[in-house]
């Protein structure tokens, strides 16, 4: 059976990473989303396992200590990471995976799987940018700054991914993002992992 491909998804806050990512996974059974550890408190609506796997600082720390995160960062008062067991088993079973983490956390993961796919998502100019990022525009103008400031500093990074999406408009950004996806699987080493007996049927002399 071929593995399925590892994809990191990047992104400054209001670029419509998560929308992309969402809409992608609901018309693509064969992709699925990392569900991240964390120590932060769940809020209401959220659950175990779907939104994130809630676990206490101690018991984050012990997993860190065994090496069970493919990465892992803190924000704040706040640890979080990817467990690399489920990843593993997930493309093992043939099906591709989308971690949505920082350029930080797409750094870690490529420093240890080299063959992972780095996908950048950007917004069509600041000024769109800015306009997402203000809102219903009752944040104060240095809340706003600080985010642009943030907003531009993770998007310096975008040159370290393989692929980058502008989403101007939603539709042809899936588009883009889908086509990403199908092209990975049409590599080389995929299609002679999935179709080797074909392939070698394919060119097998006519009597032989």
């Amino acid at each position: 059976m071929s593995t399925g491909t590892l994809y990191t998804v990047s992104a400054p806050s209001g670029a419509g990473k998560t929308s992309l990512v969402k809409a992608l996974v609901e018309s693509d059974s064969q992709v699925t989303v990392s569900v991240s550890h964390t120590t932060r408190p769940m809020r209401p609506g959220e659950t175990d396992g779907i939104n994130y796997h809630f676990v206490d600082r101690d018991e984050f720390v012990q997993m860190l200590g065994k090496g069970d995160f493919l990465e892992h960062a803190q924000v704040f008062e706040n640890y979080y990471g990817t467990s690399r067991a489920w990843v593993e088993e997930t493309l093992a079973s043939g099906r591709d995976v989308i971690l949505e983490i920082d350029w930080q956390g797409a750094a870690q993961v490529r420093k240890l799987k080299p063959e992972t796919v780095g996908i950048f998502i950007l917004p069509p100019s600041q000024q769109a940018l800015l306009e997402r990022l203000t809102g219903r525009g009752q944040d104060e103008q240095s809340v706003i700054d600080k985010r642009m400031a943030e907003a531009i500093s993770e998007m310096s990074h975008y040159p370290e991914a393989d692929f980058v999406i502008i989403n101007d408009d939603f539709t042809t950004a899936l588009a883009e993002l889908r086509a990403v996806m199908v092209a990975e699987r049409q590599r080389l080493y995929r299609q002679q992992s999935r179709h080797g007996a074909l392939l070698q049927s394919l060119l097998r002399q006519q009597g032989d």
